[in-house]
């Protein structure tokens, strides 16, 4: 495949929930990269992608000015201690995978994150996903857990693996 053009990082708004619906619901129907199993719809999308905490974004990815996938830097887990620490997430178009777009979002999750007090990355990948295994790992990303047999889809049940990249060192921000 050939390399990406000119990727651009926006900030998610509204306009774009519908497309962002669209990719997604690929993924829930087709595949096991996510753990839903029924199509969500544009209003379903504004939960995953919109925060009440300003320091967690979404960012829509185009590829010149088509909207070709999303980047999320979410809450691992709603407690204070986790205050420093983001969830790292990123979908695209299924015909725009292997051409380095998803290096450039986990390029611009750490570039953002690093400028907003995060410490830790997190990447949490079903076991089945070897091409976001392979991006994560490839980007500095090291394996930290493996969760057995924790989700069902497809009559299979599935792995979880989780990934680490410590980005800074003030943990006290």
């Amino acid at each position: 495949m050939e390399p990406a053009g000119d990727i651009e990082f926006r900030d998610m708004t509204e306009a774009y929930l519908g497309a962002a619906a669209a990719l997604y619901n690929h993924y829930v129907l087709e595949t096991t990269a996510t753990f839903h199993t029924a199509p969500l719809s544009p209003r379903d999308m504004r939960e995953l992608l919109f925060f009440d905490d300003g320091r967690f974004r979404s960012f829509a990815i185009l590829d010149g000015s088509a909207f070709c996938g999303y980047l999320i830097l979410s809450a691992y887990k709603n407690r204070e201690a986790y205050r420093t620490t983001a969830e790292v997430t990123v979908y695209l178009d299924a015909a725009r995978t292997g051409r380095g777009i998803g290096t450039k979002a986990l390029r611009h999750a750490q570039t953002y994150a690093q400028t907003n007090g995060f410490h830790a990355l997190l990447g949490i990948v079903c076991g089945e996903n070897a091409a976001s295994i392979r991006m994560f790992e490839k980007n500095g990303y090291f394996r930290c857990g493996l969760l057995k047999e924790v989700g069902v889809k497809f009559g299979r049940k599935l792995d979880v693996v989780l990934f680490k990249k410590i980005i800074g060192l003030d943990t006290e921000t």
